[in-house]
C-alpha cells in the first residue's frame, strides 16, 4: 500500500485539489447566491396592495393590485399605473399599514 501511494502521489494531490477547489467554489459562490435568490422569492411573495416597491429601472410607485406573476404599479399622483413583473422588483421601500390602529 505503501508504495502504491508512493507512485501515486501526485495524482492523489491532484485529485484533493481539485476537490478543494469546488468545495471553496460552492462555499463563496453557489451557496450565497442560493441564499440571495431565496431572500428575493421570499420578498416577492410577502407583497401587498399599498406597499411602495422600487423596480430594477428604477420605477418608485405604490401596489394596486398583484396577479400570478404581474402587478400593477400607481407611480405619480396623477394615478399613472404601469403592469411590471414581479422579477422587475428590486426592493420594497415601505410595506402596507395591514393593522389600523386608533
Amino acid at each position: 500500500m505503501g508504495e502504491w501511494f508512493a507512485q501515486n502521489s501526485q495524482i492523489i494531490m491532484i485529485v484533493l485539489l481539485g476537490v478543494g477547489l469546488v468545495v471553496v467554489l460552492y462555499f463563496f459562490s453557489i451557496r450565497p447566491q442560493r441564499k440571495q435568490e431565496k431572500e428575493a422569492n421570499e420578498m416577492r411573495n410577502s407583497l401587498e396592495v399599498g406597499d411602495e416597491i422600487t423596480t430594477i429601472g428604477g420605477i418608485i410607485g405604490k401596489v394596486v393590485s398583484i396577479r400570478d406573476e404581474t402587478l400593477v404599479l400607481e407611480t405619480s399622483h396623477d394615478r399613472t399605473r404601469i403592469r411590471i413583473l414581479k422579477t422587475a422588483i428590486r426592493s420594497v421601500d415601505v410595506k402596507a399599514n395591514t393593522n389600523t390602529e386608533n
